[in-house]
């Protein structure tokens, strides 16, 4: 089993061409299902998730193959209707196939996904929103079986009960090729949610409304393939100035969606880091000592904090003068890094959904388990800011978000290494 050995208390300082969005190239790889024709997608990240994808996408009849980060899709042949359970738990996002597979083939036949465990994530509102659009559905134990009894589903207005990002691109993924009109009350507004549509438009579909509240769907009886370029990973993106701010150093992030992180860099330049962003770049640099954030650091459905953010920043924070708090309100789980962190000398003290961090002088190495995706993005930023040798270990759970994470803090002048 693969491992990540640390030497930390090195400044950072050099460039990183942020790596494609994880959370747009999944949907729209299910999307490409859709279509029929052969799709070219750039900007894929070299990442398991992406290949989990791919093989689920090979499994439905599709052809998926990659040329560096560009994803060659042909659905032609993708009649399959089931995915099996042993796909579906490779990824916690493999749920948004349904919404694809019901649009194309008019049956869908899935179990309950797998993935980082962050806690209870009910798909009864994906369900519920299925069966709006005419589906019949049913479950029995952990298997669910969709379908449309016309074969297309029916245009239908709807108002989420939570502005669910699953939900509402499962409700996409179905509603461009059904009959009539569906609008999507409390729509997701995330930016992956606008690149989906971006894509889908691209392919022919009508969708408008995106990036607000209420997304307008009308249905088309054919879509066609094409070429796209999946946006940047805002949490990658985040991840990495998180490193260089606890760290130290100066850093230049290329490749940037700026205004997509403004939620994060907004929050990120209480702690006293200088920043400048302009033209795709982010310029940071980060003294001796960051600031506690005074505020509460509330995670939030876009456009507020976003909670993917929230671990790696609280490793950042654990050095910090003074004490920030957070309140995570997204996910009841997502504070199990919290023990590796106190493991390395910082002072966190979780309550419920509360999280009150009192910074130290000085972390110190440890070996510790990834818990999960950016619970172990957040051990390799505390672990750079350490004083001595950490290692982390369950490493599968970083390879699923970060392509290549050694590489990056490498480039940086990090000492880490792949064991």
């Amino acid at each position: 089993m693969q491992k990540l050995v640390i030497e930390g208390g090195r400044r950072l300082c050099g460039e990183i061409e942020l790596q494609g969005s994880k959370n747009s190239a999944l949907p729209i790889m299910a999307a490409s299902l859709l279509c029929g024709e052969e799709c070219v997608l750039h900007g894929c990240p070299a990442i398991t998730d992406i290949y989990s994808a791919s093989r689920i996408l090979n499994c439905l009849g599709a052809q998926c193959r990659f040329l560096g980060n560009t994803a060659v899709i042909n659905s032609a042949g993708a009649e399959g209707t089931e995915i099996p359970a042993a796909l579906m738990r490779e990824m916690r996002s493999s749920i948004m196939f349904m919404g694809a597979i019901l649009g194309r083939n008019g049956c869908a036949a899935v179990s309950i996904p797998g993935g980082c465990e962050l806690g209870p994530r009910p798909i009864d509102m994906h369900l519920s929103a299925l069966r709006k659009l005419g589906a019949s559905v049913t479950e029995d134990g952990g298997n669910i079986v969709c379908r449309l009894p016309s074969g297309r589903g029916k245009g239908t207005r709807m108002t989420l009960p939570f502005p669910s990002v699953g939900a509402t691109e499962n409700i996409i993924l179905c509603a461009v090729m059904a009959e009539g009109e569906t609008v999507i009350n409390n729509a997701a507004r995330e930016p992956e949610i606008c690149d989906l549509c971006g894509f889908l438009r691209a392919c022919g579909a009508s969708v408008e409304g995106d990036g607000g509240s209420s997304i307008v769907i009308s249905g088309k009886k054919r879509l066609h393939g094409c070429e796209y370029t999946v946006m940047p990973d805002r949490i990658a993106g985040a991840t990495y100035l998180s490193m260089t701010a606890a760290a130290g150093g100066e850093m230049i992030l290329k490749n940037a969606c700026i205004r997509e992180m403004e939620p994060f860099l907004t929050v990120l330049e209480q702690t006293g880091c200088s920043m400048y962003a302009s033209e795709g770049r982010i310029c940071l640099h980060s003294g001796s000592r960051l600031r506690a954030v005074r505020d509460r650091i509330r995670t939030m459905p876009h456009p507020g904090f976003p909670t993917d953010a929230q671990a790696v920043l609280m490793a950042a924070l654990a050095g910090a003068d003074g004490t920030s708090v957070f309140e995570e309100t997204v996910f009841e789980c997502r504070y199990r890094h919290t023990d590796a962190l106190i493991k390395m000398g910082a002072e966190i003290e979780t309550v419920g959904r509360a999280a009150v961090v009192r910074g130290v002088k000085k972390l110190h190495g440890a070996e510790v388990a990834a818990t999960d995706l950016r619970g172990g993005a957040a051990m390799v930023t505390a672990a750079l800011a350490a004083e001595g040798i950490s290692v982390i270990t369950d490493i599968m759970h970083i390879d699923r978000g970060y392509e290549r994470i050694e590489d990056a803090v490498a480039g940086l002048g990090g000492r880490i290494r792949r064991v």
